[in-house]
């Protein structure tokens, strides 16, 4: 039996990608093992599936001024050493890494124990977490064609990103009736990320009273972030985070409010919902998603509300306009040639695994 180690943490979508992977992997055979951070989001998702689950210090290299980036490097070296005692016992033959800070010191003791590593990149341009780990790295997943010429030669190849499979059987009734909506009125669903986004919570909650008159409205707000005063409001059903759920979410929606999240759009691509993207403000991250929306926008698969002009009546105005034009986007998105990313993934893993 080979063993695999998955590692992948800090926010959902750097750990549903190899969520997605754990049934193939188990149909192959082997023993999966994942490492994350002691508490973090990951621990939540990954332990109700039965996979082994080991936590090591994790710390983060921030963009701005913080006394925890003084502290934060010897939180990574402890979890290095951690990751290395973890690596030694478990001997695995591979490790596939998504990205986030906790991967840096298990990807770096892989390649001191001389364990292959596959890292995978969601977004259009890499993280800085991946690419402090792309010097030891075997091979390197990507997920747009534009990011190969941001990956090192002869490492990179063009995946796609794996998708869970139980995102497509979704039922629309269980939906209706965990909500506690109609059938008279279509829905909207909003996503604002595992961890929430403020912007778009504030900016939906004012247009709600409009948005109501014609829609029915699932909020996922993001930890500690429901609005206890709405909860009795018709049409409108709001919840901190879901797992099971979201597939009949996906499948009683009609067009989604989202952020730009790669793993969050590439989601809607292939469940073929039409959306709005509200990208994260450079202000406060790297960019990524502005990139990640525009490409999206530019294949005709989404409409883009930047949050620096996020306001009631813009918001107002896009939702109207992306559900009048819904089906154009959905034809778009059925024409857009899907990879087979799961399948061209694990043949990587088992090539990389048998060296």
């Amino acid at each position: 039996m080979k063993r695999i180690i998955l590692t992948g943490g800090g926010t959902a979508g750097h750990v549903t990608p190899n969520i997605a992977l754990i049934s193939n992997l188990q149909d192959l055979g082997y023993d999966i093992h994942y490492i994350g951070s002691y508490n973090g989001i990951e621990k939540d998702l990954i332990t109700p599936l039965g996979i082994p689950y080991h936590g090591i210090s994790s710390g983060k290299l921030r963009r701005y001024f913080s006394l925890q980036n003084f502290t934060d490097p010897f939180r990574v070296i402890k979890g290095f050493w951690e990751a290395r005692k973890l690596i030694r016992q478990l001997q695995p033959d591979v490790i596939f890494s998504k990205g986030g800070f906790v991967t840096v010191p298990v990807v770096l003791a892989g390649k001191r124990k001389k364990v292959p590593v596959i890292i995978h990149e969601s977004d259009m341009t890499p993280g800085l977490a991946n690419k402090l780990s792309f010097p030891f790295a075997s091979k390197i997943c990507c997920n747009f064609p534009e990011t190969l010429s941001h990956l090192p030669a002869g490492k990179a190849v063009l995946t796609g990103l794996p998708i869970r499979q139980e995102l497509f059987q979704g039922d629309r009734e269980k939906a209706q009736l965990h909500c506690g909506f109609t059938t008279s009125k279509p829905v909207i669903l909003v996503m604002g990320g595992s961890l929430g986004s403020v912007a778009v919570n504030n900016a939906v909650r004012l247009a709600l009273p409009d948005l109501l008159t014609q829609f029915q409205v699932i909020h996922l707000c993001g930890k500690n972030k429901v609005d206890t005063s709405l909860n009795d409001l018709e049409g409108y059903a709001q919840f901190e985070y879901i797992q099971g759920e979201l597939c009949d979410f996906f499948a009683l929606s009609d067009i989604v409010i989202s952020r730009a999240g790669a793993n969050a759009i590439c989601e809607l691509l292939a469940l073929q919902r039409p959306n709005l993207l509200i990208p994260l403000s450079k202000n406060a991250s790297r960019g990524d998603q502005i990139l990640n929306a525009r490409s999206f926008e530019e294949q005709g698969f989404s409409m883009v509300l930047e949050e620096e002009e996020l306001t009631k009546e813009a918001l107002l105005e896009a939702v109207h306009t992306l559900y009048q034009e819904r089906e154009s986007f959905t034809d778009a998105m059925k024409s857009s040639g899907q990879r087979d990313s799961i399948a061209t993934i694990m043949r990587l893993i088992q090539e990389v695994s048998s060296l």
